[in-house]
């Protein structure tokens, strides 16, 4: 019997892992998509007159053991993917796609969605079944239905490509990322690194049967040796290897691809009547057009620009008084980054990890959400897992009530992916008066533990778990009755908000106290320390700026044009940053062949939406700030305005009812020290 078929018969309904089988994905997916279709003709066969009851609701919770098995597949494909996992979602995804497409397609179910569509004023709906209704019907004309059958038919075949055009750039990406080793067995070429990362890069070659040491394009491998490895002909050497994937004119290449996929989204886009994809996709983010984020990342681009100019010269004249050097790489900005920062405040990211054991940071992180949100974490052992890393916890409020299923995954592997992000196996949502829970998990790429050291976080790396923990909280406490507007699912350019609003605790000394002591002596962080941090948070920060403005436009000037005419990625890129170029650029090179924010996961024409959302924490965190960072008050409208209502409300709507006025961006270029 495949369980991927029936509902899970689990504690609290969570996924069987351990009770999968590979094999059991595609005949699983193939029947859940028959099975949804009966569901569809139920509706489109429905002798009755179209409502919102039989028809709108009706086609929102068709498919969900569909969505269940899906979501299981996809996230392990991402958190814990193997040949055997490649190879079926080299099968499932164009299965899916084509799904989609016979919904969105559907003429007779366009024609019921329409009739209750152009019905709604006389309907007596409630905001969010009026957002439901509207979502529906856009996501068929935005998704072709009024296209004449032979233009139907070439959706349906772009969006087949397209599915897995994104899916083989992702598997090249990974590909390169595991196959890259730079094996040292002379310790001199280690100096300067510190020693956890030298006993992690022993621990690395001990588990392949190989002497010396290990570097790998982990961020956990890769990071700490761009920062404090003093050999610059290693740190090159690494560099060119991260920056050369999917760019090496093998098997492996991303160049055709990512070509092919901006050439079939502007065809798709055009075919659906808008200009560019980004005309497209923009149609449904709060910045509404291209011209709106063009204007905002070349206003931010003005006052970022002369500051990272000035620390760009400082920098190159720190390097040069301190080593002689004479032209400042892409590979020495780290190094010689971390070195100024030590000199200005006098602070080392290794004098900070020993108070940011990871074990602490997480209780830390829990103990925010409590005094916030009065959330509950224990940690259980009943549930399945896919991986033994996999922590797993059952969240409660106040009253005891079950909020969500939490899983946390924190270290790499062979078969994950870099970065770090939040997903979920299950949406909450309202059925037959019963409020379903969501079951949530982040992934992250954290510093494993060593023999002689628990999992000690960089800084950066503790502001990425808070990061990440903040999606984790609006999967959370999402409390909204229909499953695609639950959580998360908000316009692209709102969603990094409760992330990004997240951050901040990490840099106030009340909530520092609460998390961060010693691992040995449990000492609490001292006040100088936290002072530093704070005086240290805007340090570099024009040149980050320059840095996150540059990819948004990067992106946009792959999906706010026609690309017809582009024929090499590399020089179409190095056109596209020239305005924010402030290293000289490395030949070998590309970052488009490995952008898979834009080329695999759902950030095309989307990039900007990080810089979008700073502005609103910055501004949001003010309010904070000005009533106390525990301000209950403050938090729970937070809580019932921003993390509970998921997309059921236009989010400028939502954000004002928090704030009581719109985002002010002179909040975020005060704290970036961009303007005083």
């Amino acid at each position: 019997m495949n369980i991927l078929l029936h509902p899970f018969q689990t504690t609290y309904n969570t996924a069987p892992f351990s009770a999968i089988k590979n094999e059991d994905y595609l005949p699983a997916i193939t029947t859940l998509i028959e099975e949804t279709k009966t569901e569809i003709d139920n509706i489109t066969s429905n002798p009755e007159p179209p409502t919102f009851e039989n028809t709108i609701e009706a086609l929102e919770f068709s498919g969900q053991q569909l969505d269940r098995v899906t979501n299981i597949f996809f996230n392990l494909n991402s958190a814990e993917t193997n040949d055997a996992i490649q190879k079926i979602a080299q099968e499932v995804s164009p299965l899916l796609s084509e799904f989609g497409n016979d919904i969105t397609l559907n003429e007779a179910l366009f024609e019921r969605v329409k009739a209750v569509y152009n019905n709604k004023a006389d309907l007596n709906l409630n905001p969010e079944q009026i957002m439901l209704l509207d979502k529906s019907y856009k996501s068929f004309s935005r998704n072709g239905a009024n296209l004449v059958e032979g233009k139907k038919e070439t959706l349906r075949n772009i969006d087949k490509d397209l599915s897995k055009l994104s899916l083989t750039f992702g598997e090249h990406v990974l590909a390169e990322t595991n196959a890259f080793e730079m094996h040292i067995t002379n310790e001199a070429d280690l100096s300067g690194l510190p020693d956890g990362a030298k006993e992690a890069a022993k621990q690395l070659a001990e588990s392949k049967d190989k002497d010396g040491w290990l570097i790998t394009l982990d961020y956990p491998s890769y990071i700490p040796f761009m920062t404090y490895a003093d050999n610059r002909e290693l740190r090159k050497k690494l560099a060119i290897a991260f920056g050369k994937k999917g760019f090496h004119n093998n098997e492996l290449d991303n160049q055709d691809i990512v070509l092919n996929i901006v050439k079939k989204r502007f065809q798709r886009a055009n075919l659906l009547g808008y200009k560019t994809h980004a005309h497209f996709v923009l149609e449904e983010r709060m910045a509404k057009t291209p011209e709106t984020v063009s204007h905002f990342l070349n206003e931010l681009l003005e006052k970022a620009k002369p500051a990272a100019q000035e620390e760009f010269k400082s920098l190159e004249d720190f390097a040069k008084a301190l080593d002689g050097i004479e032209r400042l790489e892409k590979w020495d900005a780290s190094y010689y980054a971390e070195k100024l920062k030590q000199k200005l405040f006098d602070l080392d990211d290794e004098k900070l990890k020993p108070y940011f054991k990871l074990e602490h940071v997480i209780n830390g992180a829990f103990n925010i959400a409590k005094k916030l949100y009065g959330l509950h974490f224990e940690e259980i052992d009943t549930i399945d897992k896919y991986h033994e890393d996999v922590l797993t916890y059952k969240v409660t409020n106040e009253a005891g009530d079950l909020v969500s299923v939490f899983y946390a995954d924190f270290f790499p592997r062979a078969g994950k992916r870099n970065g770090a992000w939040m997903t979920s196996y299950k949406s909450q949502f309202v059925k037959d008066k019963t409020n379903e829970r969501p079951h949530i998990s982040i992934v992250c790429n954290f510093t494993k533990p060593t023999k002689s050291k628990p999992s000690l976080l960089t800084f950066n790396e503790v502001t990425t778990l808070f990061h990440e923990f903040g999606h984790a909280l609006h999967g959370m406490l999402a409390n909204t009755t229909y499953p695609s507007l639950s959580g998360t699912s908000v316009f692209w350019d709102f969603v990094e908000l409760p992330s990004q609003v997240m951050e901040n605790w990490c840099y106030e000394k009340e909530a520092l106290e609460l998390f961060a002591t010693h691992y040995e002596t449990g000492e609490i962080i001292p006040m100088e320390l936290v002072t530093k941090i704070k005086d240290s948070a805007a340090f570099n920060e024009g040149m980050q700026t320059l840095r996150q403005i540059s990819f948004g436009l990067l992106d946009m000037n792959w999906h706010g044009i026609d690309p017809s005419a582009i024929s090499s990625v590399k020089a179409h890129e190095s056109e596209a940053f020239e305005n924010t170029k402030l290293y000289p650029d490395v030949a070998e090179n590309c970052m488009s062949t490995s952008f898979s924010h834009i080329f695999q996961g759902g950030y095309s024409s989307g990039y900007y939406s990080y810089k979008w959302a700073e502005v609103l924490d910055a501004d949001a965190f003010e309010y904070f700030k000005d009533a106390g960072i525990f301000n209950k008050e403050v938090a729970t409208k937070f809580k019932d305005n921003i993390l509970s209502q998921g997309g059921t409300v236009d989010p400028m709507t939502l954000y004002k009812r928090f704030r009581g006025q719109e985002p002010q961006p002179e909040a975020l270029l005060r704290r970036a020290g961009l303007i005083k």
